[in-house]
């Protein structure tokens, strides 16, 4: 075998060890949600307005991080941020401080609803504790109406005040910019 050929195997036996400990020790989410974050924050990935109009259903149920049982349909005629995401999905993570940004500066006109889909709901709740998030998170305590396409997440969707889904963006997304803050205001 020649001395490059042995050097390259041995440059894959680093990488493989590395990245063997990096995901047995459970940073691969934080390493790679860090990546993502730098992508979020060029604001290449932006969610934008759909064309068609539809309306979303209100026929579901949440439990927020009290065990407190909240119908979606409370939310009808509110601005409702709706957000599907889990602990372990980095791009999940990754656009979670931008969200909690753009929590703090529109809570009092928009109702955020950050739905986990944790299996370990503790897993959730101790995540958002830890980064200090403020928003409040909910877990589904029925199905889902066939209108909401959370077949991966993250999956966002913004209702409006009559209920039209106005935003349904599949993948990460930076929403904490001047564009989508200009949609909520019009919406409003």
């Amino acid at each position: 075998m020649s001395s490059k050929v042995k050097k390259e195997v041995r440059e894959w036996i680093i990488l493989i060890i590395v990245g063997g400990f990096i995901y047995m020790m459970g940073w691969h989410t934080i390493i790679a949600s860090k990546i993502q974050q730098a992508v979020l924050a060029t604001g290449i990935i932006s969610p934008s307005e759909l064309k068609e109009e539809r309306f979303a259903s209100y026929e579901f149920v949440l439990e927020d991080v009290n065990g407190k049982r909240v119908h979606f349909s409370d939310f009808e005629e509110k601005t409702v941020f709706i957000n599907f995401w889990a602990t372990w999905c980095a791009p999940c993570v990754a656009e979670m401080p931008d969200i909690h940004d753009l929590f703090e500066e529109t809570s009092e006109n928009v109702s955020f609803v950050m739905i986990s889909v944790d299996q370990d709901e503790n897993k959730a709740k101790e995540f958002v504790k830890k980064k200090a998030f403020d928003f409040p998170i909910y877990f589904l305590r029925s199905g889902l109406p066939g209108g909401y396409n959370t077949h991966s997440i993250p999956t966002t969707y913004l209702i409006d005040k009559s209920g039209r889904i106005r935003v349904e963006n599949s993948g990460m997304a930076k929403y904490n910019t001047s564009s989508f803050k200009n949609l909520l205001a019009k919406i409003q």
